[in-house]
């Protein structure tokens, strides 16, 4: 399967067999981001936890009584 990655444009071979793979067939919203960019964005992202000044905002877990 061939994808490309939504931020550098860089065109890749995926095994059809893999879970991301499947993922990406299944579900058209899921995107593909290239091993090189995901870390990129890792790397900057922890930096600037680091300064203090970014916030992480995470939802509120809703607790299901079911």
């Amino acid at each position: 399967m061939r994808v490309k990655c939504v931020i550098c444009d860089q065109i890749e071979q995926l095994d059809d067999h893999i879970l991301a793979a499947k993922k990406l067939r299944n579900r058209p919203i899921h995107t593909y981001m290239c091993q090189p960019c995901h870390e990129r964005i890792a790397k900057k992202t922890k930096e600037r936890l680091e300064t203090g000044q970014f916030r992480l905002y995470k939802g509120d877990e809703k607790k299901d009584d079911w």
